[in-house]
C-alpha cells in the first residue's frame, strides 16, 4: 500500500492558526502526544484483562526520545496501536476535523486565555512545533489490514500513507522540529514540561532511559492504607520549600461526579501571597494551578491535588462556571473541609486552638464571603483574647454579657489591632474590669464589620478609639473633679500651646489611671484606614482625630496650679507627646522633642 491524499478542511491555514493560538502555552503539545499514548497503553491492558489481546501487558510504557543531530523528537508507546484504516478514519477525519472546530470557535480569540485546558486539539498540537509530523504503527490486531503503517504530513493538508515495517506493537509520533522551536531538542526543556504535565500518569513515561513519573501518586490510594508519614512525604515532593502542613484532607468521591485529590493546610499569614498553589489533574494529567472556578475562592489558600473527569477542559471560563459538576465540586470542597475542621474541634480543642492562628484567615474569608460554609463553622469560629485564651463567639458572648453591657443593652466587645502597641488603652481597659479581644489579620477590619451584622445587639470598638467610659457606656458616669472654669481654662491652656487649627479638643471626665490626653476616633474612620498605607493616609487619620484631655488626671490640676509658663507648657507639651507616643504617632519635631527632653532629664538626674 502506498497513497497520498488531502485532507478535507473548511478552514484555510489551521496549522499557522493553532500555532497562533497556542504560543503562549506551546509545552502542551508534549501533554497532549504523551497522554494520547497513555490512553493507547490502557486501551490494551484492557483488552489483554478481557482476553482479546494475548501479548504481555505488565511492562507497557510510553517514551520519550530525542535525536538533535536528526531535530526529531518522537513519542513512542507501547499501545495497541493503529491499522491504516483506522490512521485514516482517527487522523485524518476525526482528529483533524476536532481540530478544526477548535480553531473555527477560538480563532478570533487568539491571545484571550480563555482555556483551562486544551484537551479536544489532540494530535494535531504536534504542529505548534514541528514542520513535519510521521506516525509509524502496528495495530495489536492480526491479519489482512493489519500490517504497519507509515503516515506523514508536512503541515499542509497532504498526507502520505504506505506500508512499512515494524516489529512492536504501538505507535511511534515522530516530529521534525520547526526552526523556530529547536528548544525542544534541549534534554532539559523536555525534562521541565513532563515534569510539569506528566508527573502522575498512570502508565511509565521514560526519557532518558529513566521513568520519570509516579502511575500511583497519593491521592489514587485508599486513605485506610496511608500513614501521616505518607501524606507528608508526598507533600515535600510537591512543596520542597514549604513548612509542613497543619493538616489535609483526602478527597474521594464517585457520585454524583469523580473527584479525587488531597489538601493540604499550610500556615497561612498572608492571603494575597498564597495563591494558585492547587494543581488541577484530569485522570492523572496536569491541567492548570487556575482553579479559581473549581475550588471555592476562600480554599485558594490551601495547597495539594484535585483531580476530576468531569470538569470541562476546552470551553471558556464563563461556560465554566456555568458548569453543573463544577458547582456541585466547588460546594462538596468547601463542605468537606467545614467537617473537617468540625472534627478537629470536637475532637481536639486544644490542637485546634494551637492551630487557630495558622487557619484563621481562611476560615473567616470564607464565613465572609460563603453563607453555606459560614453556617456550617460558625459554632467553631475562635476569638482570642490578650491574655491568650480562646472563646468560641457564644462562649465570649455569654462571659462578657454581664460586664460589658453598656446602657442602650448592646454588648460592646472591645479589641486591639496590636496588643503590644496599645498596652496602655489594653491596660486601662483591664483596671476596669473589662476584656480586650486580639483582632489583627489582614482580614479582620471585614471580619469585624460581618460579625456585627450577623449578631444582634453586638457591636466591636478598638480599645484605641476613644475613652473606657466612652467604649462602654454605662448609666453611672465618672464623676468631673474639676468645675466648669478649670476645665475651660485647661482646655485654652492646650489649644494656645498645641495649636487649634487642626485639631478639635475637649475636656473628659476620665479615669485617674488613663492617660493625661488621649486621641479620640470614629470606630468607622479607624476600620477604613486600618491597614492604608503610606504618609498621606496617617496624616488623613491624624486630622481626622480629637483630642481628649484627662479632667481626672493628677497632671490636669498640676498644670492649671503652675504659673511658670514654661513649666507649664513643658507639662502640656509631655502630655501630648506622650498621646502621640500611645498611637504611634510621635514623629518628626515631636519625636525630636520628645527625645531631646528626656535626655536633658537624665542629665538632670
Amino acid at each position: 500500500m502506498n497513497e497520498k491524499g488531502t485532507i478535507s478542511v473548511h478552514t484555510e491555514h489551521i496549522f499557522p492558526i493553532i500555532k497562533k493560538f497556542l504560543y503562549s502555552d506551546q509545552d502542551i503539545f508534549l501533554r497532549e502526544l504523551v497522554a494520547n499514548g497513555v490512553d493507547a497503553v490502557q486501551k490494551l491492558k484492557k483488552l489483554g484483562a478481557m482476553g482479546l489481546y494475548e501479548g504481555a501487558t505488565d511492562k507497557l510504557q510510553v517514551e520519550v526520545l530525542l535525536d538533535a543531530s536528526a531535530k526529531t523528537l518522537t513519542i513512542k508507546d507501547h499501545g495497541l496501536g493503529m491499522t491504516a484504516d483506522e490512521i485514516k478514519e482517527y487522523i485524518n477525519q476525526i482528529a483533524f476535523s476536532g481540530a478544526t472546530a477548535f480553531v473555527e470557535k477560538y480563532k478570533d480569540k487568539v491571545g484571550e486565555n480563555q482555556l483551562i485546558g486544551f484537551f479536544g486539539l489532540g494530535f494535531y498540537s504536534a504542529f505548534m512545533v514541528a514542520k513535519k509530523v510521521e506516525i509509524i504503527t502496528k495495530s495489536y490486531q492480526v491479519g489482512v489490514g493489519a500490517e504497519a503503517t507509515h503516515w506523514s504530513c508536512d503541515g499542509s493538508t497532504n498526507f502520505e500513507i504506505y506500508s512499512t515495517e515494524k516489529s512492536e506493537v504501538g505507535t511511534e509520533v515522530i516530529l521534525h522540529l520547526a526552526e523556530d522551536s529547536e528548544e525542544f531538542l534541549k534534554p532539559e526543556r523536555i525534562q521541565a514540561i513532563l515534569d510539569k504535565h506528566c508527573r502522575f500518569l498512570p502508565i511509565e513515561i521514560v526519557f532518558d532511559q529513566k521513568v520519570i513519573n509516579d502511575p500511583m501518586p497519593l491521592w489514587t490510594k485508599r486513605p485506610a492504607d496511608l500513614q501521616s508519614e505518607d501524606y507528608l512525604k508526598f507533600y515535600k515532593e510537591l512543596y520542597p520549600f514549604a513548612e509542613d502542613p497543619l493538616f489535609w484532607i483526602h478527597l474521594s468521591i464517585d457520585y454524583p461526579f469523580t473527584l479525587t485529590g488531597i489538601l493540604y493546610f499550610p500556615k497561612v499569614a498572608n492571603y494575597f501571597e498564597q495563591k494558585e498553589t492547587i494543581q488541577l489533574y484530569a485522570r492523572q494529567v496536569f491541567i492548570t494551578n487556575d482553579v479559581k472556578e473549581v475550588i471555592p475562592d476562600f480554599l485558594r489558600l490551601l495547597h495539594g491535588i484535585i483531580d476530576s473527569p468531569d470538569i470541562p477542559l476546552n470551553v471558556s471560563r464563563s461556560a465554566l462556571q456555568a458548569d453543573g459538576n463544577v458547582k456541585k465540586i466547588n460546594t462538596y470542597i468547601a463542605k468537606k473541609v467545614a467537617e473537617k475542621l468540625e472534627a478537629l474541634f470536637q475532637q481536639d480543642r486544644k490542637g485546634y486552638e494551637a492551630k487557630w492562628n495558622d487557619i484563621s484567615l481562611f476560615i473567616k474569608y470564607g464565613m465572609i464571603t460563603d453563607p453555606k460554609f459560614d453556617e456550617r463553622i460558625r459554632e467553631i469560629v475562635l476569638l482570642q483574647n490578650t491574655t491568650g485564651h480562646y472563646y468560641t463567639i457564644a462562649e465570649y458572648k455569654d462571659a462578657m454579657a454581664k460586664n460589658q453591657t453598656d446602657k442602650n443593652e448592646n454588648l460592646v466587645l472591645l479589641y486591639t489591632t496590636d496588643p503590644k502597641k496599645h498596652a496602655v488603652y489594653v491596660q486601662s481597659a483591664q483596671q476596669k474590669g473589662y476584656d480586650v479581644l486580639v483582632l489583627n489579620s489582614p482580614i479582620d477590619t471585614n471580619f469585624i464589620n460581618f460579625v456585627e451584622y450577623k449578631l444582634d445587639k453586638v457591636k466591636l470598638k478598638a480599645i484605641d478609639t476613644d475613652t473606657i467610659g466612652n467604649l462602654i457606656e454605662k448609666e453611672e458616669v465618672t464623676e468631673h473633679r474639676l468645675t466648669k472654669e478649670e476645665s475651660e481654662s485647661l482646655q485654652s491652656i492646650y489649644e494656645k500651646t498645641i495649636g487649634a487649627e487642626q485639631t478639635t479638643w475637649k475636656v473628659a471626665s476620665m479615669l485617674p489611671e488613663e492617660l493625661p490626653v488621649a486621641f479620640i476616633t470614629s470606630e468607622h474612620l479607624k476600620r477604613m484606614t486600618q491597614f492604608a498605607q503610606g504618609d498621606e493616609a496617617k496624616q488623613k487619620h491624624f486630622r481626622s482625630m480629637h483630642v481628649a484631655i484627662n479632667g481626672n488626671h493628677p497632671l490636669a490640676k498640676k498644670i492649671l496650679a503652675t504659673t511658670d509658663q514654661t513649666v507649664q507648657k513643658a507639662l502640656v507639651k509631655q502630655s501630648y507627646q506622650l498621646a502621640l507616643l500611645a498611637q504611634g504617632l510621635l514623629e518628626g519635631e515631636w519625636l525630636a522633642g520628645f527625645i531631646k527632653n528626656y535626655t536633658n532629664k537624665l542629665l538632670e538626674e
